[in-house]
């Protein structure tokens, strides 16, 4: 997707540096068409998308209205879809956001409910339009509207008998919002409150313990996921969803590295590869980290949605 003619391999990063030293416009150009060839092919893939996100999210600050417009256009019928930019294009204004608002299927119900919590009645207007919207989504935006889009008054008697449009999907929105796994097994553990001081030591004494589903269950319990996805960050073909999560719990350079030893100790052994370590760790920003592992929960999250969907659809 990402390929220069005459060049063996050339990174996102490459890319985007070659975009912004030539200036913000040849940025907007760049960005147009990686999103054009994208959205034009027949079965992109999630590597696919991975791929544009990357590349995306380093030029977006220079996009023009117009050029995040496109997007968001273009973007919001694939799948997969590219789902960090499509969270970035949701929380704009709805003149620009209101494609992906209506189709994408990379916003999930919490996603959507986040968005109206954050941008108000407008996104709500738009999240409305969905077609196959979660009933609980669904009333919650009935109750947000009628409070400024009031019906007629109904004669006194229907009045005193009505409820609070409010009061019929509190219970719902609470299921689904709830981070409880009652109705499945391998639930995200009850966690401690812990500061970043009294994360690392904990993790360092479960990585050095010789078991590695130690230091699984307190990844588990610092990056507040499931054991399962806490599993596969540290039984990985890689390192590089480990070097995320160690940076969202903002572990210093020398922390991270020795946590990866643990778990990869044949991908971090000569000095260049813990050179190419080091440099890949202090280029990874916190914010993007952090969008990762919301990505992560609201994976879980949607599974548990899903089955609350399920089973509610006589409600």
């Amino acid at each position: 997707m990402f390929q220069v003619p005459g060049v063996n391999c050339v990174s996102v990063a490459d890319f985007r540096d070659i975009a912004l030293e030539q200036g913000p416009r040849h940025g907007e150009r760049v960005l147009r068409a990686a999103v054009s060839a994208y959205s034009s092919l027949p079965h992109p893939t999630r590597d696919d998308a991975t791929r544009l996100d990357d590349l995306a999210l380093g030029l977006y600050e220079t996009a023009s209205v117009e050029i995040r417009r496109f997007a968001a256009a273009a973007l919001s019928d694939c799948d997969p879809a590219p789902r960090l930019l499509i969270r970035r294009l949701a929380e704009e204004p709805t003149e620009i956001s209101a494609p992906v608002l209506i189709r994408s299927k990379a916003l999930s119900d919490v996603d959507l409910i986040a968005l109206i919590a954050r941008n108000g009645i407008p996104h709500a207007r738009a999240i409305a339009r969905r077609d196959n919207l979660n009933p609980a989504v669904a009333a919650l935006i009935r109750a947000l509207l009628s409070r400024v889009e009031p019906e007629p008054p109904a004669p006194d008697a229907a009045v005193d008998q009505a409820p609070n449009p409010l009061e019929a999907v509190r219970k719902q929105l609470r299921d689904l919002m709830s981070d409880d796994d009652s109705h499945g097994a391998d639930p995200v553990p009850a966690l401690p409150d812990q500061s970043l001081a009294e994360i690392y030591p904990a993790l360092r004494e479960a990585a050095l313990s010789g078991e590695m589903r130690h230091f699984a269950e307190a990844l588990s319990t610092a990056l507040k996921v499931r054991i399962t996805r806490a599993r596969t960050l540290i039984n990985g073909v890689t390192y590089a969803d480990l070097l995320t999560a160690l940076k969202f719990l903002e572990l210093s350079t020398e922390q991270a590295l020795l946590l990866t030893l643990a778990a990869y100790p044949a991908q971090v052994t000569s000095p260049a590869a813990i050179r190419l370590f080091c440099v890949r760790y202090e280029a990874l920003t916190f914010e993007t980290a952090r969008e990762k592992i919301l990505d992560w929960r609201n994976e879980e999250r949607q599974e548990r949605q899903s089955r609350f969907v399920a089973g509610s659809g006589t409600e």
